[in-house]
């Protein structure tokens, strides 16, 4: 799989079309319509491409696009200052009691599929795991790579920070096996990295790091990880076909939530990401089409 070109780290915003500044609410200006669009650093990428081919259809609607994690974008949806959150997760309990609050109700739209990558530095000599290896590396039970058949050297762990939807999930599905109100954490030598792209290039420059990001981050500086769910059961890597069609053991879907669905702005933009137009840019982008 080829390597989606990044576009930053999670702070980082791209703009299409002119400067997006106000709320779609009060957003009648003489420079059009304006559209901001907040949340899951896995999907920023894809928010942008989907934005940018958006504005060529639509150019009197400026479009915004902002990363720094999913509880990013849900946090922005409740202080209305974004009209569309990206999420790698689903919205959590208290994110809708405090939208309750807020007399707001989220509506949720999965918009595409993806894999989360479990990735070494080739230097490592591992190529598979089951996932309670991974559990066992990531809670820190188990610190070096002759511990799996590789060299003897500290292991390197990578991870996403906490307000990231991809650290959420990877959390429930790896480290408590499914089970979401499990006590189970990240051992504290998890080094917090601020973006999929972060990871993805110290993975590449690190000899013993391992790490994990949305399979559209992939590259071949990476070695990809085959994952099973026991020593019996069979090693699987994170494939648009294996991931369609649930053999991948980490697999997800990806989701977009809105508050105000009576948005015409935000409705135009949800019917292009559903088109084919927009699952093409899904498949462009090594995520697996929803539609």
């Amino acid at each position: 799989m080829k390597k989606t070109v990044a576009f930053g780290l999670c702070g980082m915003a791209l703009l299409f079309a002119l400067p997006a500044c106000s709320k779609s609410g009060d957003n009648e200006s003489k420079a059009g319509v304006s559209l901001q669009i907040k949340g899951s650093d896995t999907m920023v990428n894809l928010g942008q491409s989907w934005a940018e081919k958006f504005t060529k259809l639509h150019p009197e609607i400026n479009v915004g696009v902002t990363g720094g994690g999913s509880g990013t974008g849900f946090a922005a949806l409740l202080n209305k200052t974004c009209d569309i959150a990206m999420s790698s997760r689903s919205v959590e309990d208290k994110e809708v009691a405090k939208a309750k609050e807020e007399k707001m109700e989220f509506a949720e739209h999965k918009v595409a599929l993806d894999g989360l990558a479990v990735v070494v530095n080739p230097a490592c000599g591992v190529n598979k795991f089951t996932i309670p290896e991974l559990r066992d590396i990531f809670m820190g039970t188990k610190t070096n790579w002759k511990d799996f058949g590789g060299k003897d050297a500290k292991i390197v762990l990578l991870s996403r920070e906490s307000n990231s939807g991809t650290h959420v999930f990877f959390k429930e599905r790896v480290l408590k096996l499914g089970k979401p109100k499990g006590p189970e954490e990240y051992t504290p030598n998890a080094l917090l990295m601020p973006s999929s792209q972060a990871i993805s290039d110290e993975v590449a420059r690190n000899p013993n790091a391992i790490g994990y990001f949305g399979m559209g981050y992939i590259s071949n500086k990476h070695t990809v990880i085959a994952i099973a769910n026991e020593k019996k059961s069979e090693y699987v890597l994170p494939t648009m076909g294996n991931v369609k069609s649930g053999k991948y053991p980490i697999s997800r879907p990806l989701y977009i939530y809105v508050a105000d669905s009576t948005n015409p702005t935000v409705k135009m933009f949800l019917d292009f990401v559903l088109s084919a137009d927009g699952q093409a840019v899904v498949k462009s982008l090594d995520f697996v089409p929803f539609n």
